[in-house]
């Protein structure tokens, strides 16, 4: 995966994408889910995360306390050191990793704390849930990030909502 590579194009298409996503919140909620779930289906058969970790290396996710205590009890450590060595409070009032990368990633692009790791990183991108018309603006943002997101919605593009 040559990330410089696809950060040029992502950036050369960011307005792009932007607009036809925002566009999707006019359409059919359904219409939208249902492609938007066949496509993430098909990229993510043929995407290897391990390749690239380009969500891990650049953005962090939000823990909630459930993630807190889970990802401090497999560290063997206490929450509250948890929160101290590793997150800091947010402008929106979340707690958010204080570095990027992550420190859990590893130099392989395997996470040491994946069984535990917090509700956002297993939902990462969120291009396989719900009412995606609702998140159409993290979507935008997320082509910026992930590769298989910039590929679904270029898929996107070529189908007639």
């Amino acid at each position: 995966m040559d990330l410089d590579k696809f950060r040029q194009r992502a950036a050369a298409k960011k307005a792009e994408h932007r607009q036809f996503l925002l566009g999707l919140k006019k359409k059919d909620a359904r219409k939208v889910d249902n492609a938007f779930h066949a496509v993430h289906e098909e990229v993510f058969a043929e995407t290897d995360c391990l390749a690239c970790a380009n969500c891990c290396k650049t953005t962090s996710p939000i823990f909630n306390q459930t993630d807190i205590e889970r990802a401090a009890k497999a560290l063997r450590i206490k929450p509250g050191e948890f929160i101290e060595r590793y997150l800091h409070v947010d402008e929106d009032k979340d707690f958010v990793l204080k570095s990027a990368p992550c420190p859990f990633l590893g130099p392989d692009n395997y996470c040491s704390i994946y069984d535990d790791r917090p509700k956002a990183c297993r939902e990462y991108p969120h291009t396989d849930r719900k009412k995606m018309v609702q998140i159409m603006e993290l979507t935008a943002k997320n082509t910026q990030v992930c590769p298989a997101v910039f590929e679904m919605v270029e898929r996107l593009k070529k189908i007639n909502l």
